[in-house]
Order: C-alpha cells, then structure tokens, then sequence
C-alpha cells in the first residue's frame, strides 16, 4: 500500500508538469496586447512605417440599390470613408461594376440627369435636368426607388425629394401611384428584393 502513494504522486505530478507545459506554450502563441484600446474592426496589419496597413477594401460600407429582373437590389460595397449624398448618388449614377453586370445587376437610370443634391433637415432633394420632351418610361419608377432607397440608407437622409423647373416633381411609387411629396424606402418596398 505504501507504493501505490508514490506511483500516484508520480502521475499527478507528471500531469501537473503537462499541464503547467501547455499553459506555458500557448501563452507564447497568444494574441499580444496592444498598448491602447484598439476599435473592432481595425486593420492589425502594420505598413513599412510601422502605422497600420490601409484596408484595400475600405471600412465603410455602402448600400446601393441596382436592379435586376425588374427588382430593386441591395448591393453593399466597401468605401475608405463614408460619402456625402452627392458622392453615394455618383456612386450610383455611375451604374454596376463589371462584376455585377456579370452577376446580372443593372440600372435604370440611364436617361435620369441630376444636377444637384442637397441634404437640410434629414430630407435629401434631387434636383433633375430637363424633363421637357421626355416620355414616360416603364423603368422609371426603378430609377426613382433606385434613388430613393440608396439615398434613404444613409443615416442622416430620411426622406427624398425630387424637384424640377422649381417646382415639385410628380415621381411614381412602387403602387403605380404618384406623388409630389417627401418619399422613403416604404414607398418602394414592394419593389425590393
């Protein structure tokens, strides 16, 4: 009985010893500790100057709608920084990428001319080119939705008005209704995929 103690003591020491082995090893293979706080998401990558490496992709997000199969699509795309109204609606004016052409997005904002976006009170108001001679296309109330709902994503629009020749403008909803007033993404819903 005296021998077994020994052989136990041998065995719970020999696991004392592994254990402490491993806490050791996975101590070095930790993760380091910043001398700051660091913010979720930033880039841990380091440039020659030892700053940190820019994020190719960039840090925030943009939400434009496009268009496929006669439905209003969310298409997220990464930015350096957040943009103006004026910048998101160039972003969207300037249609697909190549890659999402391919993955069959488009838009329907060929013929749609803006030529100013000012922000004041959460509504953005989109003043449009001459509308004199233009017919009445069956995308359009996709043109419209397109700009409204990508313009309705940024936190400080909330509303989208569109003007012409200094007055109000009669813009289609997804019910086929028209309306004069401020629009929001509810007004399009129905068009959203």
């Amino acid at each position: 009985m005296s021998r077994a103690v020994p052989v136990r003591c041998r065995v719970v020491t020999g696991l004392l010893v592994l254990v402490a082995l491993v806490a050791l090893a996975a101590a070095g293979c930790g993760v380091p500790v910043d001398a700051e706080p660091r913010r979720l998401g930033e880039p841990g990558r380091v440039d020659a100057s030892g700053g940190p490496a820019p994020n190719a992709a960039g840090s925030t997000v943009l939400r434009l709608y496009l268009v496929r199969d006669g439905r209003l699509v969310r298409v997220p795309r990464r930015v350096p920084a957040p943009l103006t109204a004026a910048q998101q609606l160039d972003n969207l004016l300037a249609g697909p990428t190549a890659e999402e052409s391919e993955d069959g997005l488009g838009s329907a904002l060929s013929t749609m001319t803006v030529t100013s976006v000012s922000v004041a009170d959460r509504r953005a108001t989109i003043t449009l080119g001459d509308r004199a001679g233009q017919e009445f296309r069956s995308d359009e109330v996709l043109a419209f939705g397109q700009i409204v709902c990508t313009l309705t994503s940024l936190p400080d629009v909330g509303t989208v008005s569109f003007v012409a020749d200094g007055a109000p403008l009669w813009v289609p909803r997804a019910d086929g209704s028209l309306a004069d007033t401020p629009l929001t993404i509810a007004d399009y819903s129905g068009l959203l995929d």
